[in-house]
């Protein structure tokens, strides 16, 4: 089915109202390895309810509609769509606890060409039900790698947050466990790219590979850890591009450059393949 750009842009997402506890709040964080070092006291508020930390990224998960690009109204090849870019501005500091309200809806659409696929931008508002306020902004860029040649405008793309040309200020090595987006996708996205062998080689790769999500999880985790002393409301706002799969059990490695005062850029690699797999981050931390 060829993408109908009108209809597409017109469609609605369906809009979610979500309650979560600090169950959710520490599964998400399980979800993105806190706690594989269990003698790591950094890391054990994030999984314990009596002191608990809420990791910020979690604002990726709240108000989620799922994996709507499945729905076959949006005619979309779902089996083809990954992960392009994201990112979270945090507007309040999450509490371990709530009632809200998750509004998501496709603000603009890309046709890269026959064969070269698609970009659908889609931008998703996480208000509190009862007062209304935001708490968080999530914006998501889909590559459907299937959809490019309908016809759509040809559009000049911002182009992407630039990485020093310098050695960068510090790092961090981050591990994962085979059983990461098993865990993870209890928060939320089922996609079974991410959990199911045969989808996984229908869509190319050789075995499930990570959410994105959960990579951008890990890599928020890492900066708060290393730029903020593990202080999770200091972060306001991150974002990056994907570039490359992460496969459940790889290490990561966070490389991190101090622009100014709350302003850093980061790359996210995997140092066993020599890849990089979130490029092009920045993030903004309270001064």
């Amino acid at each position: 089915m060829t993408i109908d750009p009108e209809q597409l842009l017109a469609a609605k997402i369906p809009r979610i109202e979500q309650r979560y506890t600090a169950r959710d709040c520490i599964l998400y964080a399980l979800g993105i390895g806190v706690g594989l070092d269990p003698m790591d006291e950094t890391d054990l508020p994030f999984v314990d309810e009596t002191r608990l930390k809420v990791e910020p990224t979690l604002a990726n998960v709240l108000g989620y509609p799922g994996f709507w690009q499945r729905d076959p109204a949006f005619g979309l090849d779902w089996v083809k769509t990954v992960h392009g870019e994201h990112a979270v501005r945090i507007h309040k500091p999450l509490p371990s606890a709530g009632h809200v309200v998750g509004a998501s809806r496709i603000v603009d659409l890309v046709d890269k060409g026959e064969r070269r696929g698609a970009l659908i931008f889609v931008e998703r508002e996480i208000t509190d039900q009862a007062s209304g306020d935001l708490l968080a902004t999530v914006r998501q860029t889909v590559f459907c790698r299937g959809d490019g040649g309908f016809g759509g405008p040809a559009k000049v793309l911002s182009p992407p947050h630039p990485i020093p040309e310098r050695a960068p200020d510090t790092h961090i090595d981050i591990p994962t466990s085979p059983q990461t987006a098993l865990i993870y996708r209890l928060s939320g996205d089922y996609n079974p790219l991410h959990s199911d062998p045969a989808t996984a080689r229908d869509a190319g790769f050789e075995r499930p590979i990570l959410h994105g999500l959960a990579t951008f999880g890990v890599t928020g985790h890492g900066l708060v850890k290393r730029v903020a002393d593990s202080d999770p409301t200091a972060l306001r706002a991150m974002g990056g591009r994907f570039s490359s799969p992460v496969f459940p059990g790889e290490t990561l490695r966070l490389e991190i450059w101090r622009d100014a005062p709350g302003q850093v850029t980061f790359r996210t690699t995997v140092p066993a393949r020599s890849v990089v797999v979130v490029n092009n981050g920045f993030a903004e931390f309270a001064a």
